[in-house]
């Protein structure tokens, strides 16, 4: 027997989907092109010099780059010590919920609703009974906007007024940001219940509370206590799987959300990914034979994506490289790690969104060898997962 830490770094992309034209995003590659902003002296905010990625690189991830998209990022040429490939996903868009679920072995078959780029994005009625229910006087926003800009943008009118500000994205999503304090977290998550309820018959894939505190513009921060309501997955993911077998899913970050606590058996959240990163290496003390640890670090995505945040992205992918020793030297015999991601969100790329591409799929563990996977599909990860486990 072993266990599995599957990690998912979040929107950490590396190019080359066949399909990406179809979202707007050929060309897209988020390592390559800040391994390339790096290498050319224009991510020097908090970093200098060249990305420096020496554990991941070592392990496939430059190589992984090449295969997905036939370009070669600067300073990423090590020879690779594990199996490595690039992840293709099936599920139409470009959504958190969709490369999970398939990570998990369950491609999306029905498209999500998605709301269109107009001002009022989302429906009258629905918005109506959401006011009704929820008890409020009205909203903010109501359209497609960037989470911290949008805070800026309505803060102090919501503080004043009590309205809760709601606003989507590229995702399928409905996000409602309001103050912990003036607003109250509690009533913030209620309202969110009651969005959950409107909005999901329409299968619109989350509904996202986003907590935020401060006083002024430029003082407004978003907590930690984020929550997603999330439409249930499907029978047969990957942590159904684990859990039928007798393991227990051990979920890091925001995985339990994604899978609205379907088949989850314990969950650790923490307030940044370093945090998340500690409770990852707890359980390499805690998990047993059997288990699944699947974490899943936002900031990539959250912090430095969206934002558009070269040097930032590249801060935090060498933040979490010199802390992989620390995880790979915790392994035992038999156990395996995999580090992938669920889409790509390329920060020179125009507007705010995620971006269609392929993921590296980087495996490591006492008994793996150099090769290469090749192009493989997202739900070949979790077959990975289940072979190693030994689970139907």
């Amino acid at each position: 027997m072993a266990r599995v830490f599957l990690c998912v770094l979040d929107s950490v992309g590396c190019g080359g989907a066949p399909d990406a034209a179809r979202y707007g995003d050929e060309g897209a590659n988020t390592l390559l092109h800040i391994a390339e902003a790096c290498a050319e002296g224009r991510a020097e905010d908090g970093r200098s010099g060249p990305l420096k990625v020496p554990n991941m690189d070592a392990l496939g991830l430059g190589a992984a780059i090449t295969l997905a998209s036939g370009k070669t990022a600067p300073g990423l040429s090590s020879v690779p010590a594990g199996r490595y490939g690039a992840a293709q996903e099936v599920s139409a868009g470009k959504d958190t919920q969709s490369g999970h679920w398939e990570l998990a072995g369950v491609p999306v078959e029905r498209d999500w609703h998605y709301f269109p780029r107009t001002e009022p994005a989302f429906p009258a009625e629905l918005m109506a009974e959401l006011l009704s229910r929820a008890g409020i006087a009205g909203t903010l926003a109501n359209n497609h906007a960037s989470g911290t800009e949008v805070i800026d943008a309505f803060g102090l009118e919501h503080i004043a007024t009590g309205k809760p500000i709601v606003y989507t994205s590229a995702d399928s999503v409905v996000q409602i940001a309001a103050h912990e304090t003036h607003y109250g977290l509690d009533r913030l998550l209620d309202t969110c219940r009651i969005a959950a309820e409107i909005f999901h018959p329409l299968n619109v894939g989350r509904i996202i509370a986003r907590p935020f505190v401060g006083e002024a513009p430029g003082s407004f921060t978003r907590t930690a206590n984020r929550k997603d309501f999330a439409i249930a997955p499907p029978d047969g993911t990957l942590c159904d799987r684990v859990v039928a077998a007798g393991g227990r899913v051990h979920a890091v970050g925001k995985i339990g959300d994604i899978f609205a606590m379907k088949s989850i058996t314990g969950v650790s959240k923490g307030k940044d990914d370093m945090a998340l990163f500690d409770h990852a290496l707890e359980w390499t003390d805690k998990a047993e034979d059997g288990d699944l640890v699947f974490a899943n670090f936002i900031e990539f995505d959250s912090l430095w994506g969206h934002r558009r945040n070269v040097s930032g992205y590249a801060r935090a992918l060498e933040a979490f490289d010199a802390r992989l020793p620390e995880l790979t030297s915790r392994l035992r015999e038999g156990d395996l790690l995999i580090i992938t991601a669920d889409h790509g969100n390329d920060p020179t790329w125009a507007g705010t969104d995620h971006t269609r591409e392929r993921v590296p799929v980087l495996v490591t563990g006492s008994d793996v060898t150099s090769l290469s996977l090749g192009i493989i599909s997202f739900s070949d990860v979790a077959e990975m997962v289940a072979g190693r486990l030994q689970i139907r």
